[in-house]
């Protein structure tokens, strides 16, 4: 089991950055693949990024690539999204999630969400 809590958004320009986290509360931290997903308002939810067990290997949606960059600190029990260059396309409410290994893309595959944080980026 483990409980997340997402935290970091707010109200940005076009083109700066936005550093997001995720607090997991569980002891098994380390043993939980993660992903970043997003969702705006009569959208499907969206894959941003994920990240296996031990943060070595990542990989990120099409839209973000080149632009954000996930991260995870095991000891800290957090695991991050570094988003720069943001687009106005970029708003929605980011939500960080769980499973159990290997990593995966698909929202559905995901077992443990986070409340979400709202990003906004104005143009």
């Amino acid at each position: 089991q483990v409980q997340l809590v997402e935290s970091g958004g707010g109200l940005v320009q076009a083109g700066d950055s936005l550093r997001l986290s995720c607090a997991a509360s569980g002891r098994t931290f380390g043993g939980y693949a993660m992903g970043w997903f997003r969702q705006a308002p009569g959208k499907e939810r969206e894959f941003v990024a994920r990240i296996n067990w031990s943060g070595s290997v990542t990989y990120y949606g099409d839209s973000v690539k080149g632009r954000f960059t996930i991260s995870r600190d095991n000891a800290k029990n957090t695991m991050y999204l570094q988003m720069n260059s943001l687009k106005p396309e970029d708003t929605a409410v980011y939500y960080c999630a769980a499973k159990v290994p290997p990593s995966s893309m698909y929202y559905k595959d995901y077992d443990y969400w986070g409340q979400g944080t709202q990003v906004t980026v104005s143009s």
